[in-house]
């Protein structure tokens, strides 16, 4: 039996970013390091050209994106947010950390939900999984390396 991929829950906007970013990195990103590496090329002995060298690097580099973005497009899964209070991805999670009055609002999702006005939390990460599925009111206690984070579920609302 085949290994099934993960799916990869995104948002519409978080969806269109992607593509867009493959069309750019397939299209003008690709074909600019074409013309860097040419350029350094026609500079001559390739064994000592650091031009050269650091344009494959960018080639490399562009080549791999371009994979995980493909990967990623062709496992993504459109969410849905409901509009109850009960934390999953695409929501925006408000929380008061143990000792602080403060209050900071997150966007639960992937990093290419990234580039809004809040700071992404991913669904895999300590407190991400902690918050899973929890309620306005419960307070959540996380493992983190630095040791146990403690929040305070304030406000949950659809991104």
């Amino acid at each position: 039996m085949a290994d099934e991929k993960k799916k990869v829950p995104l948002t519409k906007a978080a969806l269109e970013r992607v593509t867009e970013e493959l069309a750019h990195r397939e299209g003008i990103k690709r074909q600019e390091i074409v013309e860097a590496i040419a350029t350094a090329r026609a500079h001559g002995d390739l064994s000592e050209n650091a031009e050269y060298h650091a344009a494959r690097e960018q080639q490399g580099f562009n080549e791999s994106e371009i994979r995980r973005l493909r990967s990623m497009l062709e496992n993504a899964e459109v969410i849905q947010t409901s509009d109850d209070d009960v934390i999953g991805p695409g929501k925006l999670v408000s929380l008061r950390y143990q000792g602080d009055d403060a209050v900071e609002t997150y966007l639960l999702g992937l990093q290419e939900e990234k580039g809004g006005e809040h700071d992404v939390l991913t669904p895999e990460s300590p407190l991400g999984r902690a918050l899973a599925g929890r309620s306005v009111g419960d307070t959540v206690v996380a493992q983190v390396p630095a040791g146990e984070l403690k929040v305070e579920v304030v406000k949950v609302t659809p991104a």
